[in-house]
């Protein structure tokens, strides 16, 4: 790891998070590499500490979709002046950045893949009852809030790993806390019965990737009962230089991983912004 350098000069790495959490799920990783690299997390709207706006589907002004998300992190990359950069994507940070991917290549520097889904075969057989849900379907609705609870969201960070006792209760319990915040169920279900508009984007970001073959690290929790190991090995048709580290863990893959996932993250960074120079 190089010794700290100015934030003008540091390597720019964008973390966009996902479900349930928020920027929050970056906190180690920050801490880890923070004093070398321009780390950028933000929240989406309705997510951590930004804003939930109401939902169109209640009467309100704001629609909650994987377009709108994207559109209100392309603004904010945007306005923070931000022209090149590595972009790490974990679950819904999938969707919304490789929307802006194919929006601006240019702005891609590399990418870092952490249980972030683009491939069919990635999706486990809970994943695709998850993407098969309708608004209208008889029992749906309450489906989607029984993944909001304090049992599924601690569920979600231990699932997969060998030790729970590893996994700190920090996550969980914080992405808890703004889940039963008042206004912030409606998006929740609004993004979920809107996810299958990212499945049906699949082979447009695999084209993307095809094309463009970034410069990629692929660090992955094997045990994922969402995303599971297949759809980690998928990206290496379309990225076949790509580098693959597989972990003994679930989705959650920092939470008892970090020691491992960090230098590889700070090492792929310093060999990103030489390519740039």
């Amino acid at each position: 790891m190089p010794a700290a350098t100015s934030a003008e000069d540091a390597p720019v790495l964008l973390l966009l998070h996902g479900f349930p959490s928020a920027s929050h799920q970056f906190r180690r990783l920050m801490d880890a590499l923070g004093a070398h690299y321009r780390l950028i997390a933000p929240d989406y709207p309705g997510f951590g500490h930004s804003e939930a706006p109401a939902s169109t589907t209640t009467g309100g002004s704001f629609t909650y979709t994987f377009d709108r998300l994207a559109d209100i992190t392309e603004g904010f990359i945007q306005r923070l002046g931000l022209s090149r950069f590595v972009m790490y994507v974990f679950d819904f940070g999938a969707p919304v950045g490789f929307r802006l991917a194919v929006r601006h290549p240019e702005w891609i520097a590399g990418l870092v893949v952490q249980n972030g889904n683009a491939y069919a075969e990635g999706l486990s057989e809970n994943a695709r009852e998850f993407i098969a849900l309708r608004p209208d379907a008889e029992g749906a609705e309450d489906t989607v809030r029984g993944l909001l609870t304090p049992a599924s969201t601690r569920a979600q960070y231990e699932g997969g790993t060998g030790d729970p006792e590893l996994v700190a209760p920090d996550g969980w319990t914080l992405d808890q806390h703004f889940l039963d915040l008042p206004g912030r169920t409606r998006p929740q279900l609004d993004l979920a019965f809107d996810y299958h508009s990212n499945v049906t984007l699949y082979p447009r970001w695999q084209a993307w990737l095809h094309k463009h073959t970034p410069p990629t690290l692929i660090v992955w929790g094997r045990d994922d009962m969402f995303f599971p190991e297949p759809g980690a090995r998928a990206y290496l048709r379309d990225l076949p230089d790509a580098e693959l580290h597989l972990f003994d863990t679930g989705h959650f893959a920092l939470e008892d991983h970090l020691p491992e996932i960090a230098p590889l993250v700070a090492d792929f960074l310093d060999r990103a912004w030489e390519n740039e120079a």
